[in-house]
């Protein structure tokens, strides 16, 4: 009888090991599942950053194009149309991914006034969001 139990409790060992190995098979499926599915949102992000940066570039073209060349307006206004177009290059050249790691960065070499800009956007957020 105790060489039947034993057998039986080896059975069910063997089981469980089994089944043990077979959940861990499965979560690792799903995981590279999740990690794909991860990476094909990331790269639709950049995609359609960069798309956007497409459309600030063209923005930036059109400012220049239908604003006066010479004076002091014309100064300005040809400065504010190569700004926006160099943004939405920028935008188009580094995506959602490169501004984000660029934005860490800046907060990582500039922690202090990283942290007071944080305050004080979450302090206009509120009055906003307050005055409703």
């Amino acid at each position: 009888m105790a060489n039947t139990t034993t057998k039986s409790f080896e059975k069910a060992k063997d089981a469980a090991g089994q089944a043990y190995d077979k959940g861990k098979d499965a979560m690792s499926s799903v995981g590279e599942a999740v990690s794909s599915a991860a990476g094909a949102v990331g790269k639709t992000a950049d995609n359609m950053t960069s798309a956007a940066g497409s459309g600030v570039k063209s923005l930036g073209d059109t400012i220049a194009a239908h604003t006066p060349h010479e004076g002091m307006l014309g100064s300005a206004s040809q400065a504010v149309a190569g700004t926006v177009k160099q943004a939405g290059e920028y935008m188009e050249r580094e995506g959602l991914s490169g501004m984000f790691e660029d934005l860490t960065g800046v907060i990582r070499n500039h922690p202090v006034p990283a942290v007071l800009i944080g305050i004080g956007i979450g302090f206009l957020i509120g009055r906003t969001l307050g005055s409703s």
